[in-house]
């Protein structure tokens, strides 16, 4: 592309924010700026008309707010970079605007050489992260690892194994078992050292509580 003809629209319902934006960028090299729009609706009336490169986007419009247009953006403008613009720093808000495909997110207090530095970034490199995004993503990340640590996920079991386990729960010796599976008692033993590894499990007792806990089988 055409260093250039950088092609900027603004969405934002507030015109202060928007003459300001203007203002700030209009020296800069490289931007054109194209249109802007007052709402949800009306950003998606113009971004059919004429395509920017970039779209700088607040969250909180009227009519159809960030999070339900940057949905519908991406199913139709698969190409266009979205620079979120907002008042919102919760690092909820700022995960899933990323994960919705925003390229990136930045507050409306930044400054305004960051706003032009993030516009460049995304069309070369597609994204900008900056402290705000980093952080967010290093604290979801963090969140993911302590669920896992605390509440794993259940463990999944084939048919052979759920039979053996079902068996086992019935207070079934290994040789009980072996006739009802038609396996050798060695391949019961294996079987079953093998489920207890999985849930890490010392005891077939708590083998079986895993099973019941996770609803594996049925109470007997």
């Amino acid at each position: 592309m055409n260093v250039n003809q950088i092609k900027v629209a603004i969405a934002d319902d507030h015109k202060i924010f928007r003459d300001g934006l203007k203002m700030a960028l209009k020296d800069k090299d490289y931007l054109k700026m194209l249109w802007e729009a007052e709402d949800g609706k009306d950003l998606l009336h113009k971004l059919r008309i004429k395509q920017p490169d970039v779209l700088l986007m607040d969250i909180r419009m009227p009519k159809l707010d960030g999070t339900n247009a940057i949905s519908l953006i991406r199913k139709e403008f698969e190409g266009i970079k979205i620079v979120v613009l907002t008042m919102y720093d919760q690092q909820e808000m700022i995960t899933k605007m990323m994960e919705m495909g925003a390229n990136a997110y930045l507050s409306k207090t930044t400054d305004p050489d960051e706003i032009y530095k993030a516009i460049l970034t995304c069309m070369n490199d597609d994204f900008y992260f900056n402290d705000l995004v980093n952080k967010a993503v290093l604290l979801k990340l963090q969140h993911k690892r302590t669920v896992r640590q605390f509440y794993p996920m259940p463990v999944k079991f084939n048919e052979k194994e759920l039979n053996i386990l079902k068996h086992i729960a019935l207070d079934k010796t290994t040789e009980e078992i072996s006739k009802e599976v038609f396996l050798s008692p060695r391949t019961i033993e294996t079987i079953r050292q093998k489920m207890k590894e999985k849930v890490g499990a010392k005891t077939i007792a708590g083998l079986v509580m895993y099973a019941l806990r996770n609803k594996l089988i049925d109470e007997v």
